[in-house]
């Protein structure tokens, strides 16, 4: 069984997984490969001076693994409840985690079949979103959202960041107190 699950490796999915994966959890980035991101020239995220989109996709999964989060290529077909955690189905197979991010973008169809509650977007061509609260949780226990799906802008900094925020509340809640991921640099 997976920490986190985490549906979606854009921004925010990648950057979730950087920050669970790096605070020791198991976990697991599944993506379909078709993230709006991959087709983005990017020069207005804090730190990079230009990049283009499938770069960026690229060096936040060679992020998220180098700090063990493992990245599967799937389509997600459905998240349920069971006796121990959640169920993640996809056309490779499923799996178990004790939490999902999901971080699907502009893709909100996985809702209706896992039963996750929608609400109208608010950004321009983003149709449906998730309804989550202030910390990315939906209305099941267990099932969190992080991103455009999410509600947030979606330019890769704000989603990105949405995607560790997220992760640091559900890292939290594994923890069973406030997680802070902070390095400090080191003497030379």
């Amino acid at each position: 069984m997976f920490d986190v699950v985490i549906i979606g490796a854009g921004p925010a999915g990648a950057s979730a997984a950087l920050f669970t994966a790096k605070a020791g959890k198991k976990t697991l980035v599944l993506d379909n490969d078709k993230s709006v991101t991959k087709r983005a020239w990017i020069e207005n995220h804090y730190g990079v001076k230009e990049i283009t989109g499938p770069d960026l996709v690229e060096i936040g999964k060679e992020q998220a693994r180098k700090f063990g989060a493992e990245l599967t290529q799937a389509t997600v077909t459905n998240i349920s409840k069971t006796d121990g955690g959640l169920k993640v189905e996809t056309d490779k197979g499923q799996f178990e985690a004790k939490h999902v991010i999901v971080a699907t973008g502009m893709m909100a169809d996985l809702a209706e079949k896992a039963g996750i509650t929608t609400k109208p977007g608010t950004e321009p061509r983003i149709k449906t979103i998730f309804d989550v609260d202030a910390a990315g949780k939906t209305n099941i226990d267990g099932v969190w959202a992080a991103g455009t799906i999410a509600g947030v802008s979606m330019h890769t900094i704000i989603t990105a960041g949405d995607g560790a925020k997220v992760a640091i509340n559900v890292i939290s809640e594994l923890n069973g107190e406030r997680y802070v991921d902070h390095d400090i640099l080191k003497s030379v």
